[in-house]
């Protein structure tokens, strides 16, 4: 009778720790996300969700703005809705397919709202952050709209929407202002984006260089004389910033070429004429200018505007860059020859491989655009 009553009791309490087991499962599944707080101190590349209130958009690493959204690259997440201390968010890099349904310029409703957010914590403008994100839904349980395969990846006119119809100075502004404040790349980093950005389509172990054509094993890259480099097409001497992030990084205008080709482009300003290079046939150079082959003499000049766009010096530590009519522009922040590029702009239309290489900047690295190239029209609405 004693072992029997024991038995009874120890199957009860069993039983009862089954129950407080059972009950307690739905509390642990619902606290499936993580606080803004947790998401601070766990930058360690994991895949989580993240609740939190959108606060504004990041523009640099302490800079999160409130109004006037620049674009639908980015938000910021706190877990207070009135949160203005920048240290208590995160920063959200919002992928492509969903900067029409969650990006701030398009939708300024959803500042104060509650959103979860799934991707990978790791650190966005030099501040904690999460990217690779996969989905964003809101408070009342709407989620992401399944990309539609059949659909652009980039919503080119949507991205130019508040530049139509403007001319000359206005535009450049509108302009700059669409593409500013764009993901800025480590040096380092800038190897890697070129063996995607300038693969060769008829080989993927390849690039192709920028003067010569060559199709250059992407291994290849380095400081050797038949090796491949890092050519800055806007000299980077002409208004000193080196290899800086932002303009000495900017992959608008960073181009494989073979090292002793790009040695001696050097710093040349672009114009017709000279003796052609033995090793990279169809170009040309003098004393003083550089004439790229044919096939990429509308690239070169569209990577320019871009730049002389892109960089107006409106923030402290980036250049002031813009085109003129010259050669021998040494240090000074100019690039010429502007009557000429405006030429090699018309000689050389647009192509294929120029577009897909500004897609990949915009959807995988910078995440902006080089107008010249969607729009080449606009050069003449500006520099004529």
């Amino acid at each position: 009778m004693k072992l029997y009553s024991l038995c009874k009791k120890t199957w009860a309490m069993s039983l009862l720790i089954f129950v407080l087991l059972v009950s307690l499962t739905p509390v642990s599944q619902a606290a499936a996300f993580l606080s803004v707080a947790q998401a601070l101190e766990n930058q360690n590349n994991s895949v989580q969700t993240v609740k939190g209130y959108v606060v504004g958009q990041p523009t640099g690493t302490s800079t999160v703005i409130t109004s006037n959204y620049p674009n639908d690259y980015a938000l910021a997440l706190a877990d207070s809705a009135n949160e203005t201390n920048t240290d208590k968010m995160v920063y959200v890099q919002i992928p492509s397919n969903l900067r029409s349904t969650f990006g701030l310029q398009s939708h300024s409703e959803l500042r104060g709202k509650s959103l979860t957010v799934t991707g990978t914590l790791t650190p966005y403008f030099s501040h904690p952050g999460i990217k690779s994100v996969t989905s964003i839904s809101t408070e009342t349980g709407g989620t992401d709209p399944t990309p539609d395969p059949t659909e652009p990846t980039v919503p080119v006119e949507d991205y130019y929407r508040t530049a139509a119809g403007k001319t000359g100075n206005t535009l450049k502004t509108e302009l700059h202002n669409i593409i500013d404040h764009h993901t800025e790349l480590s040096y380092s980093a800038v190897w890697e984006a070129l063996k995607k950005t300038d693969e060769d389509p008829a080989n993927v172990n390849n690039v192709i260089l920028l003067y010569t054509g060559r199709s250059q094993a992407k291994s290849t890259n380095g400081g050797g004389v038949d090796d491949w480099n890092r050519e800055h097409v806007w000299a980077k001497s002409h208004g000193d910033f080196g290899t800086a992030m932002g303009p000495g990084t900017d992959l608008h205008h960073l181009r494989p070429t073979d090292v002793s080709v790009n040695s001696t482009r050097g710093n040349l300003d672009f114009d017709n004429g000279g003796t052609e290079h033995s090793e990279a046939l169809g170009n040309y150079f003098d004393s003083d200018s550089w004439e790229p082959r044919d096939e990429v003499k509308g690239d070169v000049a569209r990577m320019l505007f871009y730049m002389a766009v892109r960089y107006e010096g409106d923030v402290s530590d980036e250049p002031d860059l813009e085109l003129n009519n010259t050669v021998n522009n040494g240090t000074a922040p100019y690039h010429g020859k502007l009557s000429v590029l405006l030429q090699w702009n018309a000689q050389d239309p647009v192509d294929d491989r120029e577009r897909r290489r500004n897609d990949i900047i915009y959807s995988d690295y910078q995440h902006n655009r080089n107008p010249f190239i969607d729009h080449p029209e606009w050069v003449n609405e500006i520099w004529n």
